[in-house]
């Protein structure tokens, strides 16, 4: 069901108790890659779950650049607000402490094209995970 609906239906209660279930299932894989959504880390079971169950990685990117990969998207009910650049700094502000609380590594997301990333996560993953 598309993320408008669900807001619309059940509203963002109904999309984050979704989310902690969907989150419990996932985290009982092994060896999946698993992109979050930003609020996902709002609930506290969430981010032990996350933390404790895999190798979390914060991709902070700061509000403007959010406002600009974002404000065409019709699928993200929370900025569906008057000014969704303010609305983008209001949650960074709350999610960004809770991100570095659950993640084992932190990357500045602003200034790296994908590749970049990449490389690296490649490299920090050997090193942190060296037997």
């Amino acid at each position: 069901m598309p993320i408008p609906t669900i807001f619309e239906i059940e509203g963002e209660e109904g999309f984050r108790r979704r989310e902690v279930q969907t989150i419990h299932e996932l985290t009982e894989s092994a060896g999946i890659v698993m992109a979050t959504g930003g609020g996902v880390v709002l609930n506290p079971e969430n981010r032990r779950r996350l933390h404790d169950t895999g190798w979390v990685v914060y991709l902070n990117v700061p509000p403007a650049l959010l406002f600009e990969r974002t404000r065409h998207d019709r699928n993200r009910p929370l900025l569906h607000v008057a000014d969704p650049l303010v609305k983008l700094e209001e949650l960074h502000a709350l999610r960004d402490p809770l991100y570095r609380e659950t993640a084992h590594i932190i990357v500045d997301g602003g200034h790296l094209v994908a590749s970049g990333i990449v490389l690296h996560l490649l490299r920090e993953f050997n090193h942190q995970c060296k037997i």
